[in-house]
């Protein structure tokens, strides 16, 4: 069966990894083993650092990056992703390797219909804030840390510019490394496959001096796929993470639901929630 293949190091546990992509009819998913892990919300198992889906004991972690490319390249279903290990691979930190080779397997199947808000809806946890507001689609992020090199940095864009952020590398800090690799984390962290600041600044030159917040919009480009399907209107993320933006995901899920007295998941089509 032809498709495409990329393996590499683990980030977080260790070892190597590898990925075999392709076309399939039916919904975005992974598979280790004989073990299907649906692309979906409902397999979130953990949020630690990255967001990690499981199903039936098998799980795989690490799954934004691969997820986000996916959203960029317009595959909402109709892909089959098998993998060898726990983890998928780091590769350069973002989503680009993926993006190369999921635009390698030819156009996507069409994108189901956005679910849209006929009001705003928001969700606030700790920092964090997520706001889904209706009108023209775009995203807007915005960060803050205490380090000099990052502080409060902004980015925002309607979808046509989403393209802009692939290759937005992750990022940590070198403070952090003893600490993450202590509980298993970032085992495999190097300046070849992340950004780490230091002290003074980062230990290499990064590719955007937004390089930060892009990636955090990446990230949740790849989380939003879970919903298995678009999201239309404005959406604002102020200091979000993995944990934040699957439990807005969820929630919004969850409205849509209440609102059309749904059970078992959104219809297909077009979903207008007020």
């Amino acid at each position: 069966m032809p498709g495409a293949i990329l393996e590499g190091l683990a980030l977080h546990s260790g070892g190597r990894s590898r990925v075999r992509l392709h076309r399939e009819a039916g919904p975005l998913r992974f598979r280790r083993g004989r073990v299907t892990i649906p692309a979906r919300l409902s397999q979130v198992a953990s949020t630690e650092r990255a967001t990690t889906l499981s199903a039936e004991g098998a799980s795989v972690a690490l799954v934004e990056h691969l997820l986000a490319a996916c959203r960029l390249a317009g595959f909402w279903s109709g892909l089959l992703i098998e993998v060898e290990g726990e983890e998928l691979p780091i590769l350069d930190g973002s989503a680009q390797p993926w993006l190369e080779v999921l635009r390698d397997l030819g156009p996507a199947p069409n994108a189901p219909a956005p679910l849209r808000l006929g009001a705003p809806l928001e969700r606030r946890a700790g920092e964090s804030l997520l706001r889904l507001s209706p009108g023209p689609d775009a995203l807007a992020v915005e960060i803050r840390f205490a380090h000099a090199a990052i502080g409060v940095q902004r980015w925002s864009g309607a979808p046509e510019r989403y393209a802009e952020l692939a290759d937005a590398r992750t990022f940590g800090f070198l403070h952090e490394l003893t600490a993450l690799r202590a509980v298993g984390l970032a085992t495999q962290a190097t300046l070849e496959n992340a950004i780490v600041f230091g002290d003074e600044g980062p230990l290499a030159p990064l590719r955007h001096s937004d390089e930060p917040v892009r990636h955090k919009a990446l990230d949740f480009l790849g989380d939003s796929v879970l919903l298995t399907q678009p999201l239309s209107g404005r959406l604002e993320i102020v200091r979000g993470s993995h944990a934040s933006h699957i439990a807005f995901l969820d929630h919004i899920r969850r409205h849509a639901l209440r609102r059309h007295g749904l059970e078992h998941g959104l219809e297909p089509g077009a979903t207008d929630v007020g």
